[in-house]
């Protein structure tokens, strides 16, 4: 008998697909190892069911998105946790994770944790300006849950943050069944430690499929420099409307004369933060040559 469903997690070589009729303890074909390729958490699987809770994976559907680090596929939703309490979050590192996002066709959205502590204005002023929802919770009194759960509704999402911003305590805020271990804060360093060791899903009840995931230094930032340098601009929405402006087609909206996406900047309808970390963004995908990127 064969069965489709989705991978929700993988851990030594077994891969736990949920299906209508329950979950399937299954391995993979030996032809996925000649082919090199690797089944991913998120991945829609056919499996041939051979009794006792087990199958063998025989096929996978074609991927609309996948990651490196942490190796998922198929996302609908990135939920950058992000935090203006300690540990205070990097901007380039979430602006990064952003773009990869919008770039990947995943909507990002961003969670302002610890609003307890520190409401985040000046995070919430940038990214609303930036057209990326954003969202401001609080893993203790519970605060903005139910919007962020609203977000993710019918959909599969990914949480990702640094270490110590609260993400895995956010997750637990938003369905207490997932009981996924926190750790405290290293008061030394100004981070937490890492609990989350593989990628794993969870649903929700109101239909989300959630993923836990390390923290940001588990997400692979060479994602962005393997993105083509002309597709990082697109990949921030704000820039969007300015882009046909500009006196010049291949305009790199670094240097050039007449960029309409510099003026917008200098009028303030583009955050400079935003700015500056495309810039670097840039410059950091400029090292690389066009065939690295294929």
């Amino acid at each position: 008998m064969t069965e489709k469903g989705i991978i929700f997690k993988g851990i030594g070589g077994f891969y736990y697909v949920n299906t209508p009729s329950g979950t399937v303890e299954c391995r993979a074909r030996g032809r996925f190892r000649r082919d090199g390729i690797s089944p991913l958490v998120g991945d829609i699987a056919e499996l041939e069911y051979t009794g006792d809770g087990k199958g063998f994976i025989l096929e996978l559907e074609p991927r609309k998105n996948e990651f490196v680090r942490p190796p998922v596929a198929n996302l609908d939703v990135l939920v950058i946790v992000i935090s203006a309490a300690p540990p205070v979050t990097d901007l380039f590192l979430a602006d990064t994770m952003t773009a990869v996002a919008t770039h990947k066709n995943i909507e990002p959205v961003i969670a302002i944790n610890k609003c307890d502590l520190d409401p985040g204005d000046m995070f919430f002023d940038i990214y609303s300006k930036s057209g990326i929802r954003c969202i401001r919770t609080s893993a203790v009194t519970g605060e903005g849950t139910e919007e962020l759960l609203d977000a993710l509704k019918g959909r599969i999402a990914a949480f990702s943050g640094n270490s110590g911003v609260g993400k895995s305590s956010l997750l637990n805020r938003i369905d207490p069944r997932l009981g996924i271990k926190t750790g405290p804060l290293n008061e030394k360093i100004g981070r937490g430690r890492h609990t989350t060791r593989h990628v794993e899903l969870f649903e929700l009840p109101n239909g989300a499929i959630v993923a836990d995931t390390p923290g940001f230094s588990s997400f692979d930032t060479t994602e962005m420099d393997l993105i083509d340098r002309k597709s990082i601009a697109p990949a921030f929405p704000e820039f969007r409307p300015f882009l046909p402006l500009c006196r010049f087609r291949a305009c790199s909206h670094v240097k050039d004369l007449g960029c309409a996406v510099r003026g917008a900047v200098e009028e303030g309808k583009i955050p400079k933060s935003r700015y500056d970390n495309y810039v670097r963004m840039w410059k950091s995908a400029a090292e690389y040559k066009e065939w690295e990127h294929k």
